[in-house]
């Protein structure tokens, strides 16, 4: 397997341990995480030696969705120093006025970074494509190279819904690697697992997540839908509709509560009883949690799952292109993603890691 750069991989005692890895980012989304995601899902699936697979993130929180200033980055950005932040971290400067902007060519969720303003750079220009080696640029004009994406999201031009559809789906195989992996997916989450990284955490078998944690879609407001579409599989309709008809989210408690998690401990406990339900997995004959994935998993995928996530992955390139979506595009080009972001969920009282719901 390639040098990992989103994430790190390493086994002990039959426990296959993914760790998103990119903490100074808020563990957010950029084109090579599902990749290397499912590569390393697959790694574990043919290790004799690997029972169980757990997947968390570094950092203050397990994942704050898309990266949306990295997408912008790769367009070549300027001015655009200083810390990366989402919902739960800091902003950046402030965009130059001296300066053209236009709007990232990133994607539905809500991790945001430095302010920033942009000047699309042509698509055979190394910074059209963000990340180090070994990740390399697709050809000029594939629906996932990053100049592709940023004309597919120019307000004034004309948006390619199967562009958009070819570019997303392929996050939704990433992420339904996990669901797909012959062998269990714990997914441990701290802090916060907010927008597409709950697309992670809704893929996994199991959930632990602390007790003062959140979760949640938030973009469900604005500029988003869930790709994986799994909040109904998980919770129901009528509490899926509660949370995606507000973009509220849930404590890690009321997650437990909601029966989205199997357990919720506090934030302290949150590494000793991940461990343990771990060890108890990781005793069972692989045979045997093959088998039982296979039966449950049967269920959900008769249940339409996979034509549901073929919806949710088109309506959510709608979502981008309404005009409250290109309105919140406008605004992220001018005041950056931080403040756009922010100006989304203040009036509903739960910015930043606030669980508010009224």
């Amino acid at each position: 397997m390639s040098q990992l750069t989103t994430m790190t991989y390493e086994v002990t005692d039959r426990i296959a341990r993914i760790t998103l890895d990119r903490p100074e980012r808020g563990n957010g989304i950029v084109p090579a995480l599902p990749v290397e995601l499912a590569a390393c899902v697959e790694r574990a699936d043919l290790d004799p030696d690997v029972h169980v697979i757990v997947l968390s993130g570094n950092g203050k929180g397990f994942c704050g969705g898309y990266d949306l200033v990295d997408s912008a980055e790769g367009l070549g950005v300027t001015d655009a120093t200083g810390p990366a932040a989402t919902d739960h971290g800091d902003a950046g400067p402030e965009p130059s006025p001296d300066r053209p902007t236009r709007a990232a060519a990133a994607t539905d969720d809500d991790t945001d970074g430095p302010d920033a303003t942009i000047d699309l750079a042509p698509p055979d220009d190394p910074r059209a494509w963000p990340g180090p080696p070994p990740h390399r640029p697709p050809p000029a004009g594939a629906p996932t190279h990053p100049w592709t994406t940023a004309l597919n999201h120019d307000p004034d031009g004309t948006w390619d819904p199967m562009v958009d559809y070819a570019m997303m789906s392929r996050n939704v195989r990433g992420f339904m690697s996990l669901f797909h992996a012959n062998k269990p997916v714990v997914c441990k989450v701290h802090g916060f697992c907010v927008a597409g990284g709950t697309d992670m955490a809704l893929c996994s078998d199991l959930l632990v997540i602390a007790a003062d944690a959140k979760i949640g879609y938030p973009p469900a407001r604005v500029w988003g839908s869930p790709t994986t579409a799994l909040w109904t599989q998980r919770l129901g309709a009528q509490r899926a509709k509660r949370l995606l008809f507000t973009g509220d989210s849930l404590s890690g408690a009321e997650a437990l509560e909601w029966g989205l998690a199997v357990e919720a401990p506090d934030a302290a406990d949150l590494d000793a009883r991940t461990e343990i339900l771990l060890e108890r997995i990781a005793r069972v004959p692989v045979n045997q949690l093959m088998l039982h994935k296979l039966l449950v998993n049967q269920e959900l995928t008769n249940q339409g799952m996979h034509s549901t996530q073929v919806l949710g992955t088109v309506l959510d390139g709608i979502t981008r292109h309404t005009p409250e979506g290109h309105a919140f595009q406008r605004r992220a080009a001018e005041a950056g993603f931080r403040r756009a972001v922010r100006e989304r969920d203040e009036p509903f009282g739960d910015a930043g890691s606030s669980t508010f719901k009224g």
